[in-house]
């Protein structure tokens, strides 16, 4: 029996693994083959300055990118083991990943990794998500809830988190390096990272997600008009803001996307909400916890439309992953 992947296998996992949704799309993550095992490094020089000075979301992203890695794999018909922060050494050596087949690959496990290709941030107004109680039964299934808690914030609990939004926003408009760092990420792409135009939204259409962050607004004709968003909005929250709690999350986050997508519902990150300790604060009220949230997701449906717009672009193969040893003499 094959007892490790062909590096075919690797690749088309590292690539799903690429789709992962990362503050304004800056994927900061870089992985290392080596014919046996994979690493998962951070890369800090894709980290957000302004947005993210601590490295907090570069963190959370690479979990995502982590988790969809194992989801990948597990399709393709190998289990991993993974040991997070095996170098204390080298604190941008994330996690090593060793695999073995898998006795069986389940339909579950191939309709995962096909969520990685259908999930992308629809910034637009949801409608509330059908079926939504006995979907959150079989979500909190699907994940730790050690790694991270998972709150759902009730209806009343919106204009506390538009106001939160709001003061986010408030505080940032003279802020010149987030501004600049702001307008260099969206809008257009920059070697198959950032936030392609039609990505973005209208500042009508943006009156309409009052929790959303504020971005560069676009032209264009209206989209889901009249529409306001009734999404469910999940919070993410962790015991510390320590690396390990961090990646796990972010892996966490990814489950529940992926889930998401399984259900056909659309989803959408928010991170803005977290990045300064009042807004911050305000969401840790709302879920009467005293944890840390990380991160907040809408969740809802999406109007039965055609979605015409291109993929947001990702980084090439060569940028994020690294053969070494005889694998790269293949």
């Amino acid at each position: 029996m094959t007892t490790a992947p062909t590096r075919e296998t690797v690749e088309k996992a590292v690539l799903l693994a690429g789709r992962a949704p990362s503050l304004h799309n800056s994927q900061p993550w870089r992985w290392v083959f080596d014919g046996t095992e994979l690493q998962l490094f951070a890369v800090p020089e894709r980290t957000l300055a302004a947005a993210d000075p601590t490295g907090r979301q570069l963190l959370l992203s690479c979990g995502i990118a982590l988790d969809h890695l194992r989801a990948a794999m597990a399709a393709a018909g190998w289990r991993v083991l993974i040991a997070r922060f095996p170098d204390p050494n080298q604190h941008h050596h994330l996690a090593t990943v060793r695999v073995e087949p898998s006795v069986i690959v389940t339909e579950a496990e191939r309709d995962r990794a096909d969520a990685i290709v259908r999930r992308h941030s629809d910034r637009l107004p949801f409608a509330a998500p059908s079926g939504w109680d006995d979907f959150e039964i079989v979500l909190r299934s699907t994940f730790n809830p050690t790694d991270a808690t998972v709150d759902i914030l009730p209806p009343d609990s919106r204009a506390a988190l538009a106001h939160a939004s709001e003061l986010s926003a408030a505080l940032r408009r003279y802020d010149s390096s987030y501004q600049a760092e702001l307008q260099w990420w969206a809008g257009h792409v920059v070697d198959s990272a950032g936030i392609p135009r039609d990505a973005l939204v209208t500042a009508e259409e943006r009156v309409q997600v009052a929790v959303g962050r504020r971005m560069p607004a676009v032209d264009g004709p209206p989209r889901r008009a009249g529409m306001l968003d009734n999404a469910r909005i999940l919070v993410l929250s962790t015991d510390t803001d320590l690396p390990l709690d961090l990646l796990r999350c972010g892996e966490v986050l990814s489950t529940v996307l992926l889930e998401c997508t399984l259900a056909g519902y659309a989803t959408c990150p928010l991170t803005h909400l977290t990045e300064f300790p009042r807004s911050r604060a305000a969401v840790r009220e709302l879920t009467g916890r005293t944890m840390l949230p990380q991160a907040l997701l809408r969740v809802g449906a999406a109007p039965d439309e055609a979605d015409d717009s291109a993929p947001t672009p990702r980084r090439p193969l060569a940028d994020i992953l690294q053969l070494t040893g005889s694998v790269a003499q293949d």
